[in-house]
């Protein structure tokens, strides 16, 4: 739940409080450290609104204008494309403190699209009100930079992903990962819930839903996991990032 800090400022609702960049509970990853409050008030005054996005609602769908990115601040989203033969690909899964919307970037149009995975909520920021800030703001334009940077790295890890690593070390590395997220965002980085469905899951790592139901029972049997429908416990995150890196045999 969002902070309130302990001065408010006359006048100020505590709707408008919470909705403020400086109080929300994302802050730290959305944001560089160090901005001050007259940093914090002209960032306020570009972001659009919160926008909810309900669960099954697409953000925005692949050709569509590209205008704004989208901080996300509650929930969690997939992205996807559809390739040759007219099947969604899940290109990746996002959550809270991280942007969408920055594939559109360099041709002014979205290459893929943004669904909820659950009742969502994001920060709609006008790109050429941000652009116009960035220059103003040294500190925040590396931050961007770092951003893009952080998504480049993400794309490229899939890659290696899908191309050089076996079922096994596929689904670990997703769980890892998962694991180091939660844990950036103060949560447990070893008791989550899977948000996406198996076959999302299966579909971005390029296994089926068969595939994926047969590596959690594997991995129940071998102790590194308990799952109960979508509650997923690591028991050994060690193991799974040895499994990951291919020095330990997964069974």
């Amino acid at each position: 739940m969002d902070q309130l800090p302990a001065i408010t400022l006359p006048g100020a609702t505590i709707e408008i409080l919470k909705a403020r960049c400086a109080t929300c509970s994302m802050h730290q990853l959305c944001l560089p450290m160090g901005l001050d409050m007259g940093d914090m008030d002209k960032l306020d005054k570009i972001i659009g609104r919160r926008r909810r996005v309900a669960k099954g609602d697409v953000l925005f769908r692949i050709g569509d204008p590209f205008s704004s990115l989208y901080a996300i601040r509650l929930g969690h989203f997939k992205t996807y494309q559809i390739n040759a033969g007219g099947e969604e690909q899940v290109t990746g899964f996002q959550m809270g403190g991280e942007l969408l919307g920055m594939d559109a970037i360099s041709t002014d149009k979205h290459y893929c699209s943004a669904m909820a995975l659950e009742d969502s909520e994001v920060c709609e920021i006008p790109f050429a009100s941000l652009e116009q800030l960035l220059v103003d703001m040294p500190t925040l334009l590396r931050h961007f930079h770092r951003m893009m940077s952080q998504e480049i790295t993400r794309e490229q890890s899939v890659m290696l992903l899908l191309g050089n690593m076996q079922a096994s070390q596929r689904f670990a590395a997703f769980l890892v990962n998962l694991a180091s997220r939660y844990e950036a965002r103060g949560y447990s980085a070893t008791a989550f819930q899977l948000r996406m469905s198996r076959e999302d899951i299966g579909n971005y790592l390029g296994l089926t839903i068969e595939s994926i139901s047969r590596l959690l029972n594997k991995f129940k049997k071998l102790g590194l996991l308990e799952v109960a429908n979508r509650e997923l416990r690591v028991l050994d995150l060690p193991r799974l990032k040895a499994i990951t890196a291919g020095t330990e045999p997964c069974g």
